[in-house]
């Protein structure tokens, strides 16, 4: 979904805790005080590396545990409240369009991604002792039971959903139905919380029963279609979950087929927005073709991913090659993250010649390179103030990046990329947390993002950014997300399905 944003935007020393003042609309934790309850710190002074990477992880952890929503568990999209009829209203009012709706979008709006993301910093929290594994269960449990009624498609579920209901929240007028991306985030995490919580009690079988019934009945093959089928009858409208189906949607051969982001039981495929390449969205082909039950083939993956437009690039950028896509200075940053939050870069390659630790690393060089060049003179720019991606900014949401830069700084950019660039990402979290800290950090850690030419700093947080920072830091630390996804037979099948390779893959 954030590319698919991403396209749309283009074309139109102090001790004392520094905490974000919460929403008016935002509601108490979902978690109360106890032995699982994890307390806010401010700034403190003279911290070892270490013992700063533990205090970002664990308190950025507590959006997911303290404001999940109390009756779901699913992790809310956001901690403020914002105007909308649909997402895109909010969205939108980064091009200056005007927004009167009604409607709002808040505390209810529950994030099928990010409740993935969440769950695998949940995996990161049992681990590091932050919360009880007993405790943890029983809210992943909670999750599972939840989705297990909730709406869903084929298997698919949808980008938003109401966290007290199960039911879909529209992202747009014809975006109300399945997500395949989203579905594959969320996946993800229950996929690697299986393998975590591996042991022979009965609530820790009853939880693994869940995934798998989920895994199993995800269809990704439903989202396989040729172009020409896509634009074909519609089904029936429905106000309940569709019923699975054993059969591809379309037939015909898979070297003509692509597979598309979004189904609706109202509005078929009429999005038609295929998931091409390179974008986020690795991680839902390598799903995809994981599946014991719904795999799509090798040929949909080649004709939909590989062979688009956008998927190889090869140009050099401040002499940097770039070896994917086709954004100039390679797009937002959350494209190297968001996948490679379970896959392993290190050492992945596959039979079209790709390094994919080349390009995750020279992707955040270039973007970290581009700020410091600062081709526009933004305010605050520099080696220690770094990172454009996805987030919110001074006007609706905007997918920053060197081709749609707005002088704005994601935190989440510079720290999701720990694996890749450690030592600057060290320089920019010290300078977030040390000299933007009375600014920036919060209950929930850094706030979304900030843009010192228009005096601005955002007091809200968001499920897909705060994410990615637990996770991707702890993988950085000890491989922990990694070590759990990458050895997942499935998940092993789907690699050696689409040509890659890799010490991690087993022949």
């Amino acid at each position: 979904m954030r590319i698919y944003l991403f396209i749309f935007i283009l074309l139109l020393s102090t001790t004392a805790p520094a905490q974000t003042p919460p929403s008016p609309a935002r509601p108490a934790s979902s978690a109360a005080a106890g032995p699982n309850s994890i307390k806010p710190v401010g700034i403190i002074r003279g911290l070892s590396d270490s013992a700063l990477l533990d205090i970002v992880q664990r308190q950025t952890f507590r959006f997911f545990w303290h404001y999940a929503h109390p009756v779901s568990g699913l992790a809310r999209e956001r901690d403020n409240t914002v105007k909308a009829e649909y997402y895109w209203d909010y969205i939108n009012e980064a091009e200056s369009e005007p927004n009167f709706s009604k409607h709002t979008f808040g505390p209810e709006a529950c994030a099928i991604g990010g409740t993935g993301f969440g769950i695998l910093s949940t995996i990161v929290a049992v681990n590091r002792g932050w919360v009880g594994k007993d405790t943890a269960l029983k809210r992943l449990v909670k999750i599972a039971d939840f989705l297990a009624k909730a709406d869903c498609y084929h298997g698919i579920y949808p980008h938003f959903m109401n966290g007290a209901t199960g039911r879909t929240i529209p992202f747009g007028r014809l975006d109300d139905g399945a997500d395949i991306v989203e579905t594959s985030y969320l996946l993800m995490g229950m996929l690697c919380a299986k393998e975590y919580f591996n042991g022979n009690t009965p609530l820790e079988k009853y939880f693994r029963n869940r995934v798998t019934e989920m895994w199993s009945v995800a269809n990704w093959n439903w989202h396989g279609k040729s172009p020409q089928a896509a634009a074909g009858s519609k089904a029936p409208p429905s106000t309940t979950a569709a019923p699975d189906s054993k059969a591809p949607h379309s037939a015909g051969s898979d070297s003509d087929k692509f597979l598309y982001w979004h189904w609706s039981p109202y509005n078929d495929f009429d999005m038609n927005f295929p998931v091409y390449g390179w974008d986020e969205a690795l991680i839902t082909y390598v799903l995809a073709a994981s599946s014991p039950t719904h795999a799509i083939s090798r040929e949909l993956y080649e004709n939909s991913w590989v062979k688009s437009a956008s998927w190889k690039n090869g140009k050099e950028y401040y002499g940097i090659k770039l070896p994917l896509g086709n954004f100039e200075y390679g797009g937002p940053l959350f494209f190297e993250q968001y996948t490679f939050m379970g896959i392993d870069p290190n050492n992945l390659k596959d039979d079209h010649g790709i390094d994919y630790a080349e390009q995750t690393r020279n992707h955040t060089l270039i973007n970290r390179a581009y700020c410091i060049d600062n081709p526009k003179k933004f305010k605050g720019y520099g080696a220690n103030c770094w990172g454009l991606t996805a987030g919110d900014s001074y006007k609706g949401y905007v997918a920053h990046c060197p081709q749609d830069d707005r002088g704005v700084i994601q935190p989440t950019a510079a720290l999701s990329s720990f694996p890749y660039t450690p030592e600057y990402s060290m320089q920019a979290l010290k300078h977030f947390y040390y000299d933007l800290g009375d600014r920036i950090w919060g209950e929930y850690g850094f706030a979304d993002g900030f843009s010192e030419s228009k005096n601005w700093y955002a007091t809200t947080h968001l499920a897909i950014d705060q994410g990615p920072i637990v996770v991707m830091i702890e993988n950085y630390r000890s491989g922990l997300i990694w070590n759990l996804f990458m050895k997942i037979p499935d998940v092993q099948t789907g690699l050696k399905k689409l040509g890659f390779t890799g010490p991690r893959i087993k022949n």
